[in-house]
């Protein structure tokens, strides 16, 4: 038997309690991630004496994990830091915890706004309303460095590999990653956390790719299993997050200003992960739907029925509907339920302003284009 067929797994999925204490010690004398804290905890020291302030970060690093042992351990020492981050730059509320059991393993597919905040978000819900922590999918582009990969994986996110050309690795890598997920929910290993869809909604627009459902039936056994039983297997719960304001909403105008054109810069992804963290995001509200069950879990109807619930259960804040209105010129509210934030009409439309002129109808649409997909399913039309 070899390694693989031992855990078959062993690429792509969380690091284990087993191999905690030894991915701990690397990470505790990673020259890159010391010097990479030193610029975010020692600012102007690092400016003026690079050198000294990075000596400090790795003292303070190695001080920090000595004695932690466990996974949990590990998320219970970064949880204070999300809490600190959340604290100043949001206010957080959710609902529909209620209708899930913490005993259970659900499949949460949510849209995406944010590359770090989605599912550190639903993570922190869940834990709070006593639910394990999540497997996170995080693409394998976001991992170019072993110190991030180790540190991702200790909070327990699983890899999903995007830089694949060749069809038959990738369709071999698909099914890998299906079937992970699929032993995680029907083993009841704990819940797990995907997009919707591949990259964020930068235009505000939340529809499921339905590549990505396809993906999650490739795990089945092609004579005895049909995609609607795997499907239904596997405890699928949309997730629907919407942010008051959006601290990545400036650049994501300028890259959809420039369309086709764009070229993404070296660690684009990595300043966009900094600025969602830190941001200013005003209220959001994590929402979570009704599990999918039934029969005909068809690829389309599973796409349909998630889409329709994160349209149904998107928080539309005042933000949205100012956007709307301006780009529609209207001042009427349409027939849709909108909650007060944070910020004042000003405010927003000062935001907006100091964007270049090529860039605003790009960042109106990111915050209107929620409102119109109520408004098309009211219609009957989403």
């Amino acid at each position: 038997m070899t390694s693989r067929d031992a855990d078959p797994f062993a690429e792509i999925r969380p690091y284990t309690d087993s191999e905690a204490p030894q991915v701990l010690s690397r990470l505790a004398n990673n020259g890159e991630l010391a010097d990479a804290l030193a610029k975010l905890k020692l600012r102007r020291l690092y400016r003026w004496l690079p050198s000294v302030a990075q000596w400090l970060t790795a003292r303070w690093l190695r001080q920090t994990l000595t004695g932690v042992t466990t996974i949990d351990g590990f998320q219970q020492l970064i949880k204070p830091q999300l809490e600190a981050q959340l604290a100043a730059s949001a206010r957080f509320s959710c609902d529909g915890l209620d209708k899930l059991s913490a005993d259970g393993s659900w499949l949460f597919i949510s849209n995406h706004r944010d590359i770090a905040m989605d599912p550190a978000l639903t993570n922190y819900a869940i834990h709070q309303a006593g639910h394990r922590t999540l497997s996170i999918a995080i693409g394998d582009n976001l991992l170019r460095k072993d110190w991030v990969a180790d540190l991702m994986r200790l909070n327990k996110s699983f890899i999903v590999r995007r830089n694949i050309t060749a069809p038959r690795e990738l369709m071999a890598a698909s099914k890998q990653l299906s079937s992970f997920m699929r032993w995680m929910v029907t083993e009841n290993r704990g819940p797990v956390w995907i997009a919707q869809r591949e990259g964020r909604a930068k235009d505000g627009v939340d529809a499921t790719e339905p590549a990505v459902i396809k993906m999650l039936a490739l795990s089945r056994d092609r004579k005895t299993e049909s995609v609607a039983e795997v499907l239904s297997s596997l405890n699928i719960v949309p997730v629907a997050i919407a942010y008051e304001l959006d601290p990545c909403d400036a650049a994501k105008a300028a890259e959809l200003a420039q369309g086709p054109n764009y070229t993404k810069s070296e660690g684009e992804d990595v300043r966009s992960i900094g600025m969602g963290i830190s941001g200013q995001k005003g209220c959001v509200h994590l929402s979570f739907g009704q599990p999918l069950s039934g029969e005909g879990l068809e690829v389309d109807a599973v796409v349909a029925a998630i889409d329709r619930q994160i349209v149904e259960h998107y928080r539309l804040f005042e933000t949205n509907l100012w956007a709307w209105q301006r780009l529609e010129h209207r001042d009427d509210v349409p027939p849709v339920t909108v909650y007060p934030g944070s910020v004042s009409r000003a405010e927003f439309d000062a935001r907006i302003d100091a964007m270049p002129d090529a860039h605003r109808p790009h960042a109106l649409a990111m915050y209107a284009n929620p409102v119109r997909r109520a408004l098309e399913l009211a219609d009957g039309n989403a």
